[in-house]
Parts: structure tokens; sequence; C-alpha cells
């Protein structure tokens, strides 16, 4: 289903990246580290950045460093590595300009219901990745595959993220992955949004990540069939969403554990 994918059906489906992008250097040293430790670990991968963020909580939020100069990265990062590339979009227009550059369209989660977005994205012809919306139960997720499907568009994921839990905090609930798994689509478990601590006083948002490794067995376990993660040379200068990504030089050794984790689900 996804073009350029490698290594299909050999194992779960790795979704990596850093949370945008923020240089063409930065992005090509991520992603060149990714491509090596998911060629030695046999894992389909598809490089993940925003091209922008249209969901800041503060103006002065760092929003990306033109939408047209990062596309051009992102369409770069995939002709040189030869891998699968997904960004998230936020209007009917930008599926248009994003799917000229990128092989998969992301709905973030706030935005899973917008039909006319659905519609869009699903008309472009690129796989379509539904985040489910924090505040969805997981089997409503069908009417948003459904309009995608009836847009035309066969080609669809969702993708979990945690359901908000009071002001400042997520849950996953994991009984909702093999309920999703019923749309008949690959299910993917967003680890690092997942640990998100968002509505802080300081218009920043937080996060857990030393608690990473934990949410991602559990997704394995239960049998998501990919996972999505944010990762950063040094998540403490990232532009966005540093406080819950995982440091780049740790991603091996998770991926490893997770990779041995999955054959032994597969083997009962």
């Amino acid at each position: 289903m996804i073009p350029k994918i490698k290594f299909a059906g050999e194992n779960f489906i790795l979704l990596a990246g850093p949370c945008v992008i923020e240089g063409e250097d930065m992005a090509f040293a991520i992603a060149e580290k990714i491509c090596q430790i998911s060629e030695k670990l046999h894992l389909p991968f598809v490089f993940k950045g925003s091209y922008k963020k249209a969901n800041r909580s503060r103006l002065d939020s760092f929003t990306g460093i033109g939408d047209v100069r990062s596309l051009e990265i992102l369409r770069a990062v995939g002709e040189k590595f030869g891998v699968p590339v997904v960004t998230d979009i936020h209007s009917a227009a930008e599926a248009e300009l994003a799917a000229n550059y990128v092989d998969i369209l992301q709905i973030p989660a706030f935005l899973c219901r917008q039909t006319d977005l659905l519609i869009a994205a699903a008309e472009t012809g690129k796989v379509v990745n539904i985040k489910k919306g924090q505040f969805l139960a997981p089997d409503s997720m069908q009417f948003a595959v459904s309009k995608v499907r009836e847009s035309g568009n066969r080609q669809v994921m969702i993708t979990e993220r945690g359901t908000t839990f009071g002001y400042q905090d997520l849950v996953v609930d994991y009984r909702g992955i093999p309920e999703m798994k019923k749309n008949n689509c690959p299910v993917i478990l967003d680890i690092t949004h997942s640990l998100q601590q968002p509505n802080q006083s300081s218009g920043v948002t937080g996060g857990r990540p030393e608690l990473i490794e934990t949410i991602a067995r559990a997704g394995i376990a239960v049998g998501a069939d990919g996972i999505f993660i944010e990762t950063h040379p040094n998540p403490a200068v990232a532009k966005s969403d540093g406080a819950n990504m995982l440091r780049l030089d740790l991603l091996e050794g998770l991926l490893t554990k997770l990779v041995k984790l999955k054959q032994t689900v597969d083997s009962l």
C-alpha cells in the first residue's frame, strides 16, 4: 500500500523523524540514522516530518521555515534515501500542495472529523493516515475511514495517539487498537504524542519521554501494525515538542527490543 517502502510485511511499520523540519542538514542526518537502523532490523520505514505547525498554543511558537522550503526538504529526503515520506496537513488547499512532495498525507487528531479535509486528502490519491482524535472513541474512527474510502481512496491508515484525561494528560486505551483494526486497515500507535502533557501554564506542551518504552512495548504486545516516534539528536533544543521526543541515539536500542518482542508475540 505504501509506495517505495522496503521490507513490507516483514515487521511492524516505523514512522519516525523530527516533529518539524528545522532545516535540511538536521532532516538528512536524522533520516540517515533511522535508515541505517531500519535496514539493520528490516523495518519498513516512513520518514516523518511536519512542514509546518499550525496548532501551536502561543503566537510566538515556532511554526516552520517556510512551507515550500520544508516540503522540498521532505521530497529530497525521500529521493536521497529511497523511503516514503509523511507530513500532516490542515486544510483542503494544503492537501493538494503537500501531495506534490510526499507519499502519505496525515490528518492531525484535532481535525479527524473535518469532512472537507478528509475528502481533499483522499482525492489526491495518496495514502491517508488519520490520527484518532483525543476526544473520540476508537469505534468512531470508522466514520473517518469511510469518508476517505467513499471518496474513492482505499489507501488509509489510523493512528492512535492517546485520549484526553483531565486537562493536562493523555492515556492510551489499548483496547482501541484491536477495535480500530476492524476497519481492515493498518493501525499505528503514536508513542511520543501519547506521552504529551498539553495545556501547561507556560503555553509549551510537556511530556513523559521516560515512558516511551513502556507505551511502545504495550502497543507491540497488543498487535499494533506500526509505531510512530518523533526523535531528535537533542530534544532539549528542538523547536517543537522536545519535551516528549526520543533522543536519536536511544532509538536503535528501543527498536531492537521491540523487534524481539514482535517476534515473540508472533510466535505465540
